[in-house]
């Protein structure tokens, strides 16, 4: 310290601490001379000695004067070293870099100038000090003073200008840096960062591409900023970016996919129209390096084709397709699980559009990779079964589609139709709204005899009676009404002639049991008219409640339909079709006088042909006929003979059917059902008991506590 004070006047001190700038510069001069003196007789140890003084005494100094004056002395005693400046720079830079954070702003102002001077003779040198200089840089392209943002300004481009000429800048020290700093929300910050980028990225031998994924979210945080030229920067180097990327041989996918799958969700539409966009070129140019991110990528993809920004909802359905279109096996990091968890969890998406891609996205992994989506089958088939009760019938279909492709497997096809019945079990809105639609679909895609044989095979065991009596409704109706059961109707028409239509008729009729009016329709739509008309006769008293009446109700009202077209044909020969004629007359009798299914019928049967029940029989050597007027005791199993014509007939007619052991099985069945009627209303009155009981007690205690409330008033009064 006493050797820079020999070597400066104590007046230049004394100006170069005055609070007149022109002083300051001044001494400044004079002190830059002095420098220059020692530089050209090579003493750098007095030069040493002179910084330290500057730097101690003035730029640390309480005094702003003195710290102004400190930092114009060093900017001069740099110009004096010129080109000896390198090896003061570790005792120069770090007071001037102090200086900024300085309270006073014309301070940080002088800072920004003696910077600006010493970046003009080092130049290069002072690169090693690059990193504090940004950071000082970053901070003051924020600061509250005008004069000291204007001054950075001026010491950013300079900055600039020397990073872009010097071979010692090194981007891999620099990159952390930048990355802390892009969490910055602050705009003069944000202008600053990017436009660094921008400069960054055009110098040819700096490599901003590949250090990308660091700084990459930043950038794209940057483009919902309320300050449209933040934005539009942001954006203008993005394109750059995926400009380069396009062109470049070797990119980081996978690091920016992870990046660009987070944005895609973004509430801030333009984030969110950027990062699909750049999703959609990554799918196209990343290939295998994509693959293992798929999922992520699916996840980001399936929310946006529900945008309501139609641009968005374009790019997305192209990228999805591009996706799905692209062949990868499990064994190359196709993660079939993954994306299957990610169809499930959009399958409950608010948007249809969403969840109808989910769907096809299931089917195209089951055409695709079967075995490996099969092994998640539990995981998924709770949701695709929910998903039975969508909103949208598109959706239903494309579901049922996706059940069908799983149930070619047997034990699948099985499975299916149970996790159905017990959803319809459970939830009885749904059979109501969606049981058609869900069972013609199944039908269509697996086919209707399957279908059918296989639910009947499943309703003769279930235990609910009332679940399986609805469930056989619901299934008879379809039959009878469905145009995509109609080779099913014309199958059991030949229950009689054909061993198919009889297998058919077999199988439906064990669990058509359940309902009275259900077999009563089977026969009906079987032609084997005499078993109708012995169902009916069998009725008894509990048959016969409500719920039997408005199934009767239907019938009737399908008897009018294109589906029993031939049976009323068949009305026309009364002689032939007696038993018809005969069933038709006992629902007649079923029906109450006033309601209109009986005058429907009753009129019906007003245009038959006159025809009298007084034991005429005609015999016939066809199956109808047979069936309709030569076999009065067929159900009983005693059949007349005349010449052993009609015991044949009588075998070609039943075509191996037992009659009267299927009457038995209807009449056992039908005696479980009003067993479990009878039991259900013992335990209402039973319920209804108990709870009179529980509230008695509750009464007496009432009274009790009335009466002995009472009680004084009753000994006052005979007071």
């Amino acid at each position: 310290m006493a050797d820079a004070l020999s070597i400066i006047p104590a007046s230049v001190l004394r100006n170069l601490a005055d609070k007149l700038y022109e002083k300051r510069k001044n001494a400044a001069l004079e002190v830059e001379g002095i420098v220059k003196q020692l530089a050209v007789a090579g003493d750098h140890e007095k030069i040493t000695a002179v910084i330290n003084l500057l730097t101690e005494e003035f730029t640390y100094s309480p005094q702003a004067n003195h710290r102004k004056g400190g930092l114009i002395g060093l900017a001069a005693a740099t110009v004096g070293l010129t080109s000896e400046a390198a090896q003061h720079l570790e005792q120069i830079v770090p007071p001037v870099l102090h200086s900024f954070s300085d309270q006073d702003s014309r301070v940080r102002y002088y800072a920004c100038e003696a910077l600006y001077n010493i970046a003009k003779v080092v130049r290069g040198d002072f690169i090693v000090f690059f990193n504090q200089i940004f950071d000082a840089l970053c901070k003051l392209s924020a600061d509250s003073d005008a004069n000291v943002q204007s001054a950075a300004h001026l010491l950013d481009r300079l900055v600039k200008d020397i990073v872009t000429e010097s071979d010692q800048f090194s981007i891999e020290e620099f990159i952390p840096l930048l990355r802390e700093r892009m969490n910055v929300l602050n705009p003069y910050v944000r202008q600053f960062l990017v436009g660094w980028i921008t400069v960054l990225d055009s110098v040819p031998d700096i490599d901003m591409l590949g250090f990308l994924p660091d700084f990459l979210d930043g950038l794209f945080n940057m483009l919902s900023d309320s300050s449209h030229e933040i934005r539009q920067q942001a954006d203008s180097a993005l394109t750059e970016f995926l400009q380069e990327i396009k062109n470049s041989p070797s990119v980081d996918y996978g690091r920016m996919a992870e990046i660009l799958v987070q944005r895609a969700g973004a509430p801030d539409e333009f984030t969110r129209q950027t990062s699909i966009t750049w999703i959609n070129e990554f799918v196209k140019l990343g290939g295998d390096q994509l693959v293992p991110y798929y999922a992520d990528i699916l996840g980001a993809i399936l929310p946006c084709i529900s945008d309501k920004e139609e641009k968005i909802i374009v790019v997305a359905r192209e990228t999805n397709e591009e996706l799905r279109s692209f062949k990868a096996a499990p064994g190359e990091g196709f993660d079939v699980g993954a994306i299957l968890a990610v169809a499930k969890r959009h399958l409950s998406s608010e948007w249809e559009a969403t969840r109808i891609e989910a769907l096809h996205w299931i089917s195209a992994l089951l055409e695709k990779h079967r075995g490996e989506v099969l092994l998640f089958l539990s995981d998924i088939v709770d949701t695709l079964l929910k998903a039975l009760s969508d909103s949208s019938d598109e959706v239903v279909l494309l579901v049922l589609e996706v059940h069908a492709c799983i149930a070619k497997d047997t034990v699948h096809f099985r499975n299916l139709l149970v996790f159905l019945l017990q959803n319809f079990q459970k939830d009885n809105s749904l059979l109501e709204k969606r049981g058609a639609l869900i069972i013609r679909r199944l039908c269509v895609l697996l086919g209707a005899q399957t279908v059918y044989r296989e639910l009947s095979t499943i309703l003769q065991k279930e235990t609910d009676l009332d679940f399986a009596s609805i469930m056989v409704q619901a299934l008879n109706l379809i039959l009878l009404t469905s145009s995509e059961l109609s080779e099913l109707r014309e199958l059991l028409k030949k229950s009689l002639v054909n061993s198919s239509g009889k297998d058919l008729f077999h199988a439906l009729y064990a669990s058509w049991c359940h309902s009275p009016m259900a077999i009563i329709s089977l026969c009906l739509l079987a032609q084997t008219y005499q078993h109708a008309s012995t169902v009916i006769q069998s009725l008894v008293e509990e048959d016969i409640n409500i719920k039997f009446l408005v199934q009767l109700d239907k019938l009737i009202r399908l008897l009018e339909t294109p589906t029993f077209a031939y049976l009323r044909l068949q009305l026309l020969e009364p002689g032939r079709y007696t038993w018809l004629l005969k069933a038709l007359y006992g629902l007649l009798m079923l029906l109450p006088q006033q309601s209109a299914a009986f005058k429907i019928l009753r009129t019906r049967l007003k245009t038959v042909p006159s025809y009298s029940f007084t034991g005429e029989e005609h015999r016939n050597t066809s199956p109808e006929t047979s069936n309709s007027s030569g076999l009065n005791h067929a159900d009983s199993g005693s059949h007349s003979t005349q010449d052993g014509l009609v015991t044949q007939n009588v075998e070609k007619m039943c075509n191996g059917i037992n009659f009267a052991s299927r009457l038995q099985q209807f009449q056992k069945m039908q005696q479980v059902h009003r067993a479990n009627a009878k039991s259900q209303a013992q335990l209402r009155i039973t319920s209804v008991t108990l709870t009179k009981d529980v509230q008695r007690p509750e009464e007496n205690r009432e009274q009790s506590s009335m009466s002995d409330t009472n009680q004084p008033a009753k000994s006052l009064r005979k007071s």
